[in-house]
């Protein structure tokens, strides 16, 4: 989806002294790279900190010439990433930015301790958001009227958007890319990071591995094979029989490798595989129902809502037109 550079959606992130850059890095490699393959730049994507030098994390390299906080007046979407020290006030300076950006609608991107910081800004009352699983509890006693949600890798929560740790920050980034320009770019940007899709944002923090590798874990040959075939009448105990596994212990593996069940796995794909269908075809609601394997209309229309928050007509009319494979 090209988009004139006039018209283009403008992200920035707040860059916090001492912060682990790794979540930072995720959502830049994803929102601030320019994609030719999908049209060129996604984002008017720029950095913005208190002071034109900040430290990462241990001091490993110093971040220069970024732009300071009134770059935060002209975005439409405010990243705000981990902060090292939790308990510590922010600098007032910082809150009243964030408070002015989500004050005229700007919407709010936090990476995992960053909740902290927006929740100092005053912008998460009455929200549900996630932080890493460590800091939940101390969050939720300094922040009672915020719903914490610490066993998923994300939230979306309308305007506000939060990440638990670490590679989950790359989950909720490839979430927005999919919720702004549809499924198919959001597919296409994955492959261009070589990374897997379909880890929904209701998947459990507490993962053992990351996704199966196919040279360590009998899972892979049975992903590709039920990815390849998710459209189709198959069933956990199809995938099962494929994994050479019992049903019980193909549920116990999905949940150490990948954090949820066969289940709502394969829904993602279907999902997935049903809103490629509305972006790129004029199929009838029916058929996409029946051609990605969720069966009825009704079944679709719940599904797609819950993922985009669209009917599936609304979700054809903003998304229609998007990139070929």
């Amino acid at each position: 989806m090209s988009q004139d550079s006039s018209h283009r959606h403008s992200v920035v992130a707040l860059v916090d002294e001492g912060s682990n850059p790794f979540e930072l890095a995720c959502l830049t490699e994803v929102l601030g790279i320019d994609r030719p393959e999908v049209g060129g730049l996604l984002y008017d994507f720029g950095m913005c900190a208190r002071e034109p030098a900040v430290s990462m994390r241990q001091g490993f390299f110093t971040m220069t010439d970024i732009a300071d906080l009134s770059a935060l007046a002209l975005a439409d979407t405010v990243i705000v990433p981990n902060r090292p020290d939790t308990v510590a006030p922010h600098h007032p300076e910082v809150l009243e930015a964030i408070a002015q950006a989500r004050g005229r609608g700007a919407r709010m991107i936090g990476t995992c301790s960053g909740a902290f910081t927006l929740a100092e800004a005053g912008v998460l009352e009455g929200h549900r958001v996630t932080v890493h699983w460590q800091w939940a509890e101390e969050f939720r006693a300094r922040y009672p009227r915020v719903h914490v949600d610490d066993l998923v890798l994300f939230v979306d929560d309308g305007d506000i958007l939060t990440s638990a740790g670490s590679a989950a920050a790359l989950d909720l980034a490839l979430h927005v890319v999919r919720r702004d320009h549809g499924a198919e770019i959001g597919a296409a940007v994955a492959r261009r990071l070589v990374f897997a899709g379909h880890r929904p944002g209701g998947q459990r923090q507490f993962i053992e591995r990351p996704l199966p590798k196919l040279n360590t874990s009998p899972l892979a040959a049975a992903l590709a094979w039920a990815e390849q075939h998710a459209t189709e009448a198959i069933t956990v105990t199809d995938v099962a029989s494929r994994a050479a596994m019992s049903p019980a212990t193909l549920h116990r593996r999905f949940r150490n490798e990948l954090g949820c069940t066969p289940n709502q796995w394969l829904t993602a794909v279907r999902v997935e595989h049903a809103r490629r269908l509305l972006e790129r075809t004029d199929l009838a609601i029916d058929q996409i129902a029946h051609n990605s394997g969720l069966g009825t209309a009704a079944n679709l229309r719940d599904r797609i809502a819950t993922h985009t928050g669209l009917t599936p007509t609304a979700y054809r009319r903003t998304f229609s037109g998007g990139v070929e494979s």
